[in-house]
């Protein structure tokens, strides 16, 4: 009888949970929501909520670095901004499998989708073309890899997960080749 009520009570705070993460609009708040109270995880296998929170906002950040990317083929004449556009595609979308594998072998959830701040972004470039757009990329390249680098750094120095952390470490030198070319194409646009 005890067992049943907590079979029943436990299937009912999942669901109010799920419920709950399913009428949020906001993925990384939804993989948030998962990961602290995922129940298939035995207490070994829980990742640190500072490294889940990590891995949510990276996955989400890449996911927006790669569609901004692919707004590049058509918003832009420009060739170095393509040409920018186009490594973000290719870089993004390797270190976000890379996550997504490091993810699965833990039972982490990561979000299917941008946060709405990184939508949001996608969304108010779409609008844009030409010079106006390759300025506004371009300088939204440069602060959003200033931040990347920051928290990147971050994980790597203070992370838990080893995993997480040695991801964050190999990535470093991406997020910096990234700033720079940035930085460069701010120069001549």
């Amino acid at each position: 009888m005890k067992t049943h009520f907590t079979v029943s009570f436990t299937s009912l705070f999942i669901s109010a949970v799920l419920f709950t993460s399913c009428n949020s609009s906001d993925s990384i708040k939804q993989a948030n929501a998962a990961n602290t109270q995922s129940p298939d995880m035995v207490p070994s296998e829980k990742v640190n909520s500072d490294d889940a929170k990590f891995a949510t906002a990276a996955a989400s950040g890449g996911m927006m670095e790669v569609a901004m990317g692919k707004l590049c083929a058509d918003h832009t004449k420009n060739t170095e901004v393509k040409n920018f556009g186009a490594m973000m595609v290719e870089d993004h979308t390797n270190a976000n499998n890379e996550l997504m594998n490091i993810a699965a072998g833990k039972n982490l959830t990561l979000p299917v989708a941008m946060s709405d701040k990184d939508q949001k972004m996608v969304d108010d470039m779409r609008n844009k073309s030409g010079s106006d757009f390759d300025k506004s990329y371009i300088n939204m390249m440069v602060n959003d890899h200033v931040e990347d680098i920051a928290d990147f750094k971050k994980e790597a120095s203070e992370g838990k997960d080893a995993d997480i952390s040695s991801f964050a470490t190999r990535t470093l030198p991406t997020l910096q080749k990234h700033l720079d070319a940035a930085k460069a194409a701010q120069k001549v646009i």
